[in-house]
């Protein structure tokens, strides 16, 4: 069965960007398209997509408003040109299930959807990396409130399911290793920790995607890590 996907955004360009990439998805269907926050109100509540892909800036209803209506009942996915913290911490405290940036590529996009199905909120990396940087400096005036999250291998939640996202660093993404991690896994957590994606790990340590993934997916079960926030976390705090 497809995820059901509703794009919100003000861009024609860019709507149909998405749709090309994501109706190429195998498990992924665009069902219908918003050009402002009030309509995609009105087709969530009528088509009952899976996830709402949303744009911060949009006419008459922005993405941020649109998530604080839809984000208890819809998984909103907030993506934007704008890399500022105060967006951020405004979606995950919304309830958004994920926020990317506009340059995060085709391969984030279609992961941010099953990340959101799955129960995990995946954020950008270039973003994972600042937060973890201000919580590993123990910054407690980022007003994040321990909701971050970032699945791209998937999550243990059934489809459906949404995990809450208060509190996840304390309680989940604070790891240790289960069983020793080789050389080869911790250099690519290292790489999570740098806020690299599987293909720019890829062509860095000469390897295929696949072969990253099958490494992700060992440190993942090692670490006992849900996702690649958990991975990144441990790289902080073990100064691996």
């Amino acid at each position: 069965m497809s995820i059901r996907v509703l794009l919100a955004d003000d861009d024609e360009a860019i709507r149909s960007a998405y749709r090309i990439i994501l109706d190429a998805q195998p498990d992924i269907e665009v069902v219908d398209e918003a050009a402002d926050g009030e309509v995609a109100v009105a087709l969530a509540e009528r088509l009952r997509p899976d996830v709402i892909l949303a744009d911060i800036r949009m006419p008459r209803l922005d993405g941020l408003e649109l998530t604080r209506r839809l984000g208890g009942e819809f998984r909103v996915v907030v993506v934007t040109t704008f890399d500022l913290d105060e967006y951020v911490h405004e979606a995950l405290r919304a309830g958004a299930a994920g926020f990317l940036l506009k340059r995060s590529g085709p391969a984030l996009l279609a992961e941010a959807v099953r990340s959101a199905v799955a129960g995990d909120a995946l954020i950008s990396p270039q973003i994972t990396v600042r937060l973890l940087r201000q919580l590993s400096g123990g910054s407690s005036g980022s007003g994040i409130g321990g909701g971050i999250g970032s699945g791209s291998t998937g999550g243990a939640a059934g489809h459906g399911e949404r995990r809450p996202l208060g509190g996840r660093i304390a309680e989940s993404e604070r790891v240790g290793p289960v069983e020793e991690l080789t050389a080869r896994e911790k250099e690519i957590a290292r790489l999570v920790a740098d806020g690299a994606t599987n293909g720019e790990i890829a062509e860095q340590l000469f390897i295929s995607a696949g072969t990253v993934k099958n490494h992700l997916a060992s440190v993942q079960r090692k670490l006992g890590a849900r996702n690649r926030v958990g991975i990144a976390a441990w790289a902080w705090e073990s100064g691996a």
